[in-house]
């Protein structure tokens, strides 16, 4: 009995690929906007769907820094892991050492670090806990799949925060802003010399090293489209948003905007996303 087709290498994944797959799936489900809708900016993208769409601007953010990274590294994206749906959002295998990076699109607001506890807008997350468990993962599957023991670093990138406040630094998980990861690994003493690099990558791009059961990667060119086809919309909406907000005086505007439900969901949209 055939075991079927192999799957694909996961060189040929791309950022955020995981999370534009589940983004797309929930846009599905969202009913098209009104004229009306449209004429005042309301935002393609539902309640469900938006920190979807958010995650998948902070990964491909960083996917581009990443491609700053010499030819002797390899960088993978949206890694599946496991059993079921996670992924690690980027893997990197270089002269440098092994990284997990989680990224984490906090734009325009405060986070702040001391120790084992991360305070994102004043709210306690799990990031670092999160990442800890991911580079442990991710060092067991690749020394089990490449027969030797491979460490592996957590790094937590936060994308884009209005402040990142580090009091005392996490034991386990190197956290920086996007802005400071290329460099940061630069820096980094060599730990791996090349013939190390090419037994770990060649572990890491087999799709089983890391799940029990690898999916088709999908239409990576389809997916792309799609994505970049509503980020066009919801780039107009928001355009259309501020254009109304700076061209309308909010006296004028509160009067002009129809009464009940229907205003309240056009006051709604004017300041949402």
């Amino acid at each position: 009995m055939s075991a079927g087709p192999a799957p694909r290498p996961l060189t040929e994944r791309f950022a955020a690929q995981s999370v534009i797959e589940e983004l797309l799936t929930l846009q599905d489900l969202v009913p098209p906007r009104s004229r009306l809708g449209r004429i005042f900016g309301a935002s393609p993208l539902s309640d469900a769907s938006w920190p979807w769409y958010k995650g998948a601007l902070g990964e491909i953010a960083v996917g581009r820094i990443l491609a700053g990274l010499g030819p002797e590294w390899l960088v993978l994206h949206a890694v599946p892991v496991g059993s079921g749906w996670s992924d690690i959002d980027h893997v990197l295998i270089g002269p440098a050492g092994v990284f997990t990076l989680n990224t984490k699109n906090h734009a325009g607001q405060s986070v702040w670090v001391a120790g084992q506890t991360l305070m994102v807008a004043g709210n306690k997350q799990r990031h670092l806990y999160n990442s800890a468990h991911e580079a442990a993962r991710a060092a067991k599957l690749l020394s089990t799949a490449a027969g030797v023991a491979v460490d592996v670093t957590g790094v937590l990138v936060i994308v884009d925060p209005r402040r990142l406040t580090i009091r005392e630094l996490p034991r386990q998980v190197m956290v920086l802003t996007e802005r400071q990861l290329l460099g940061a690994l630069q820096r980094r003493k060599a730990v791996l010399d090349a013939a190390q690099v090419q037994v770990i990558a060649s572990a890491a791009t087999r799709a089983r090293t890391w799940h029990t059961k690898p999916a088709s990667p999908g239409n990576a060119e389809e997916l792309k489209q799609k994505f970049a086809a509503l980020r066009r919309l919801v780039n107009q909406a928001r355009r259309r948003r501020v254009a109304w907000l700076l061209g309308v005086p909010a006296v004028s505007f509160l009067m002009l905007a129809p009464a009940g439900p229907l205003g309240a969901a056009i006051l709604h949209a004017l300041s949402h996303r």
